[in-house]
């Protein structure tokens, strides 16, 4: 397949290296630094599933790669005002648009910019991070893509999301085709606006804050409030699903930091409003009260620009 990742970050970066690397057409769309290393000397991928490293076209100017297959999205979400006006160019009649951004109101914000019938949803569960331009550092061994058809879905997984899973379990993806991918998408916020509210608010991996007791009943009172959130969009959260976030912050390493905290400590912008300002607006719009949810959102948005905040 001829796929574009536009973001060559730590997500975009890893899956399209992975997909390079068996044969697939890969190219980014990058910037700055980052993008004169992959230029000059290709994308280096380190960890513990080994070392590698691909050469692919990368440029700033989707213009140059022109219409694909597939695109990738995968910009912080806090870019997309720029970002979201380079998929055009990428498009041909039958291109699908996969975002695997944070969040629940990404694929609406592309929909609206290119329509809904080009783009497909899904979200995504690894850890790597850029460590210097043109390489890519993974941290862990998980790499999952839950993808699947965001609007109209169908009973069935469709044809084209099909297609794209196919490719990535081809490339040692976890992929994970599904019908409905919106279930998937809220499910994964539930846990995620709440984890990089209490990391970021109190600048300390998971390890501390789940020592301390008190931190438990109000973590998981801020999933309900998502939970509650979700359910109220019509999304289907397991009946079991307290537990299993338990669960599975019970296996995090202490040292787990969120990505929102650590572009925080980097003195980055970092994705408050697609993660708690989204949880509250849409608390709001559907009249489910969301009190803590709104308390950490008020003490990270006035970091959301970044600009050398100290962690």
């Amino acid at each position: 397949m001829k796929i574009s990742f536009v973001g060559a970050g730590g997500v975009g970066g890893y899956y399209g290296a992975m997909l390079a690397r068996t044969g697939h057409d890969v190219s980014f769309i990058a910037r700055g630094r980052h993008l004169d290393a992959i230029q000059k000397q290709g994308l280096r991928i380190v960890g513990p599933l080994g070392d590698f490293r691909v050469e692919t076209p990368a440029a700033s100017n989707p213009s140059e790669i022109g219409p694909v297959d597939a695109v990738v999205f995968t910009v912080k979400t806090y870019d997309n005002k720029t970002a979201i006006p380079l998929i055009k160019p990428l498009l041909g009649p039958d291109t699908m648009v996969l975002t695997l951004q944070n969040g629940v109101d990404s694929a609406e914000e592309i929909a609206s910019a290119i329509g809904q019938k080009h783009v497909i949803g899904g979200c995504t569960y690894v850890a790597t991070a850029i460590e210097t331009p043109g390489v890519i550092r993974q941290t862990g061994t998980h790499r999952r893509v839950v993808l699947g058809e965001y609007f109209e879905p169908k009973k069935h997984v469709s044809g084209r999301v099909q297609l794209l899973a196919e490719a990535m379990m081809g490339a040692d993806i976890h992929a994970e085709p599904v019908a409905d991918v919106r279930h998937a998408v809220w499910e994964k916020f539930t846990y995620l606006a709440p984890f990089a509210a209490f990391t970021g608010a109190a600048r300390l991996p998971i390890g501390p804050l789940w020592e301390a007791q008190e931190s438990h009943q109000v973590f998981m009172d801020a999933v309900s409030e998502v939970a509650s959130v979700a359910k109220a969009h019509g999304a289907q959260v397991p009946s079991d699903h307290s537990a299993r976030v338990l669960e599975y912050l019970h296996k995090l390493p202490p040292s787990t930091r969120s990505s929102l905290l650590i572009d925080l400590q980097m003195g980055k912008p970092i994705e408050v409003e697609a993660l708690q300002g989204s949880v509250v607006r849409r608390g709001a719009r559907v009249g489910v009260p969301t009190p803590i949810m709104a308390a950490l959102y008020a003490v990270l948005r006035p970091h959301a620009g970044g600009a050398g905040v100290a962690g």
